[in-house]
């Protein structure tokens, strides 16, 4: 198998987590897809976020340590610097990588709901466009140079107000959810975790191949979970006990 280009130190297989208050806020948008409404007000219990998205330097440990397949561009050089996120990992992998944490380190990762991503994405500034407010992505620092070729090395530029990293922008990011058009319409006002079936799973955030490269915090999307595309990754959650 061949094998991404490792960090010179050790890389610690648990992520740097970031505490993601307990509080309401209010979920999806007006002025976005349909599929943003209505807006409503959600509470979402206190979780553990990872600061980053998986990086090739951290999925190299479950591959290494799994009988896992590498994904399809895990030698592109486009795509295997060991800070760049990892990429064209389907809903299934990213699910198994969670399993495999947990059982390494006693704790319970998973994905994200999309309630949790929006509340964390939000970094406590409810009812903005943005992570950092209402000013265009245009506005960030070097906009016009990045994501030339791929997703760029994690956590290069300032975190939102809680703390985590390229939370709307880089990669797509898979979140555990069925994925329904009209399910905030039928959403529960405590810990929405989705509809219990579907045929796409919910994702969350900007991508670097796309025009639009840095999404509105209650943009949604979604995919099939069997997907790997090139512009898809994840980043993990962790309950608080």
């Amino acid at each position: 198998m061949s094998s991404v280009p490792q960090s010179r130190a050790p890389r610690p297989i648990e992520p740097a987590v970031v505490l993601i208050p307990a509080g309401w806020f209010h979920m999806g948008s007006e002025i976005g897809q349909d599929n943003e409404r209505p807006l409503h007000r959600v509470w979402i219990d206190v979780f553990l976020l990872a600061a980053c998205q998986v990086t090739n330097a951290d999925y190299a440990n479950f591959l290494g340590a799994t009988s896992a397949l590498p994904p399809p561009l895990w030698t592109d050089t486009n795509f295997n610097h060991p800070e760049q996120p990892v990429v064209a990992v389907s809903w299934f992998e990213a699910v198994k990588y969670c399993d495999w944490l947990s059982a390494t380190s006693g704790r319970n990762y998973r994905l994200p709901t999309e309630a949790e991503w929006e509340r964390a994405a939000r970094g406590g500034l409810d009812g903005k466009l943005f992570p950092w407010g209402n000013d265009p992505p245009q506005s960030l620092p070097d906009y016009a140079q990045r994501w030339q070729s791929g997703p760029e090395p994690v956590a290069r530029y300032t975190p939102n107000g809680y703390g985590v990293y390229d939370i709307c922008d880089n990669v797509h990011e898979w979140c555990s959810d069925w994925f329904a058009a009209e399910y905030y319409s039928v959403s529960p006002e405590r810990n929405p975790r989705g509809p219990a079936t579907g045929q796409r799973r919910a994702s969350r955030g900007g991508s670097w191949r796309h025009h639009i490269k840095v999404s509105r915090c209650a943009a949604r999307s979604s995919i099939p979970p069997q997907f790997q595309y090139a512009d898809y990754g994840f980043r993990v959650a962790c309950d608080t006990e």
